[in-house]
């Protein structure tokens, strides 16, 4: 992608902090860290969905980030650490280049997700909830979702 932030990372164009590179992610350190240590761990491809990244280099990401964080614990002597990422903005995503951040946490470091917890009226509606989400689930990606990654 031309005007991609992080697709000009991976070629080199804008500047990284690199703590990991591979043929297929590239892991480096976030600009606005939640938590200093705080890596972004991105496909060198651009992908937009999380819903588009190839079986292996998702696996990658994965694999890389709980490592990242394996480090952090022992580097940075972290109690624990987050792996999140957003799809979609309405989801938090601010850069359109799909990303795993991996967030180093400490007992007092003072942040919080802002989680909620909803319960459902009845098992019927949680079951419905499930007929809807199961009904329209695919293992595989379909045309639609690889063509909304390329536009």
């Amino acid at each position: 992608m031309r005007n991609c932030i992080f697709c000009k990372i991976v070629e080199g164009s804008i500047p990284s902090v690199k703590i990991y590179e591979d043929e297929l992610v590239l892991a480096f350190l976030d600009i606005s860290p939640i938590n200093f240590g705080h890596t972004l761990v991105i496909p060198k491809a651009h992908h937009t969905s999380v819903a588009t990244i190839p079986e292996d280099v998702a696996g990658r990401m994965m694999l890389v980030g709980s490592r990242i964080g394996v480090a952090m614990r022992r580097g940075l002597q972290a109690d624990g650490f987050n792996l999140h990422l957003s799809d979609g903005t309405v989801a938090g995503q601010v850069v359109m280049h799909a990303h795993l951040h991996v967030v180093p946490r400490w007992t007092d470091d003072g942040f919080h997700w802002n989680w909620r917890q909803l319960a459902y009226e009845s098992p019927e509606i949680r079951a419905e909830y499930q007929e809807k989400i199961v009904s329209h689930f695919r293992l595989q990606r379909d045309a639609s979702e690889v063509e909304a990654d390329e536009e």
